[in-house]
């Protein structure tokens, strides 16, 4: 959780907000920007904000926020399709919540690899019953499942890339805090 290193007290309501803009943002952008399909940080940051974040209202907000606001850019799919892929966005913040009592080095690989693969498991399947491109019955689930493999890769190094970078990147700084390197007004 951040928390202001003189008090430990939970950090403010401000620094909070300037996190879930800056992870809403990259979030955004990720989206936007070319990349690899699924190869992208918001279960990472979902995970990331559902354990650094006091409120966890704004944890949710992570992952939401940027899927919504991408969304309105890149357009929307069958709404049922959609309410699965948001609620499997928003399953990692609520790991991290669960997870706080955890050390990151310990949590951070099996939560990111079980969102990874719930995200896989329970978007396909809203895609095999909802989006009209199989039949519905064992056939056509095995081969929706089977068309979504070479994506799954995409996805577990995306997830796994980013909660690298942002755990990582949240250490390095509160390490760096510690030791004086960081003005108190850039400390998370």
């Amino acid at each position: 959780m951040i928390a202001d290193a003189r008090t430990s007290r939970p950090a403010s309501l401000r620094a909070e907000l300037l996190l879930v803009l800056f992870l809403i943002g990259l979030g955004v952008a990720a989206r936007l920007l070319p990349h690899a399909l699924n190869f992208s940080p918001i279960v990472a940051s979902a995970l990331f904000a559902g354990v650094m974040l006091h409120r966890r209202s704004l944890a949710l907000l992570v992952p939401l926020g940027a899927m919504l606001l991408s969304d309105l850019v890149i357009g929307f799919d069958d709404w049922r399709i959609m309410g699965v892929v948001y609620g499997a966005m928003a399953l990692p913040a609520v790991v991290g919540m669960l997870a706080r009592r955890y050390r990151p080095s310990r949590m951070v690989v099996p939560a990111v690899l079980s969102c990874s693969l719930l995200f896989f498991a329970t978007t396909n399947f809203a895609v095999w019953a909802f989006g009209g491109l199989y039949s519905l019955d064992l056939a056509g689930l095995t081969a929706c499942y089977v068309a979504a493999l070479p994506f799954l890769k995409y996805t577990v190094a995306g997830d796994l890339f980013w909660a690298a970078a942002l755990f990582g990147g949240a250490w390095l700084l509160q390490r760096a805090s510690a030791r004086g390197g960081v003005p108190a007004t850039a400390r998370p």
